[in-house]
């Protein structure tokens, strides 16, 4: 059975809270969290520090602290 195309399998931070992304098609993209970060879940992320421990883990992105975001919303809001 093959992974859907939008399963994240590298997650690389930087400061300017932009994640490159690779996913289970090959596709690679940037995305953006900033217009997220207004969001009461996402409010922590606007700490550097916790937005830099980002990484790839059970196919999404995934902080510390229990944070994660959907993979499907990552794969349709990149770009390319």
């Amino acid at each position: 059975m093959s992974q859907p195309n939008w399963v994240v399998l590298e997650a690389t931070p930087h400061s300017d809270y932009t994640l490159d992304l690779v996913f289970a098609d090959g596709m690679r993209g940037v995305f953006d969290l900033r217009p997220l970060l207004a969001d009461r879940y996402y409010a922590p992320l606007s700490q550097l520090p916790l937005f830099m421990t980002a990484r790839a883990e059970c196919g999404t992105v995934v902080w510390d602290e229990d944070r994660d975001i959907a993979p499907e919303l990552l794969y349709e809001n990149c770009r390319r």
